[in-house]
């Protein structure tokens, strides 16, 4: 099971029915993306929990004054059948600057916007706007 898959569509879920929290399982990439999203202002929190052998996290959404989810949509680029590597010059903007590409670069998990500026390419893992 594509674990980034499941975290999205987690979230999208949630802010469908207007949840306070969504609940994804850990990992480390998932954990890089929920940061990226916490530091971009898409979220409000973020939270590990571990409850047996198994952890979460535990993402408090954010909504706008008019109860619209702060994230509208969010989806995955690179899939397990289908992987999307780009070059830095390659690294495309979505929704013409309002959105964010999260891009898998060997420095770690970063926006397009900073995997541009430091020149490195990878593997673009989901788009948000």
């Amino acid at each position: 099971m594509d674990n980034i898959a499941n975290m999205l569509t987690t979230i999208r879920n949630a802010q469908a029915v207007n949840a306070e929290s969504a609940k994804a399982p850990y990992s480390k990439v998932n954990l890089g993306i929920a940061e990226i999203l916490k530091s971009e202002g898409l979220i409000n929190n973020l939270e590990i929990k571990k409850r047996g052998e198994k952890s979460w996290l535990i993402l408090e959404l954010k909504y706008n004054e008019d109860k619209s989810p702060a994230i509208a949509d969010i989806q995955r680029a690179s899939k397990s059948g289908k992987r999307v590597y780009v070059g830095y010059k390659k690294i495309f903007t979505v929704k013409q600057g309002h959105g964010l590409a999260i891009v898998s670069t060997p420095n770690g998990i970063m926006t397009g916007r900073e995997a541009r500026k430091s020149k490195l390419g990878g593997e673009i893992l989901c788009k948000v706007w």
